[in-house]
């Protein structure tokens, strides 16, 4: 499959068209939906396990 970059291009603009003609009450609804969602993947993203570097030690190969 090989990616078309200008109907790609075309669809974004599109796109960015039907959002920018959107009500402002309907752009603040999509945003508050937005910020919902992201409210509920942050609890989650803060509860990954996180490794401590390697130390360095000068000198040394692995």
């Amino acid at each position: 499959m090989t990616p078309d970059l200008s109907a790609i291009l075309e669809s974004k603009r599109l796109y960015r068209q039907r959002l920018a003609a959107r009500p402002v009450a309907e752009k603040l609804r999509m945003l508050d939906a937005l910020r919902e969602r992201a409210l509920l993947l942050r609890p989650a993203s803060s509860s990954l396990v996180r490794e401590p570097p390697a130390p360095y030690l000068p000198g040394k190969t692995r």
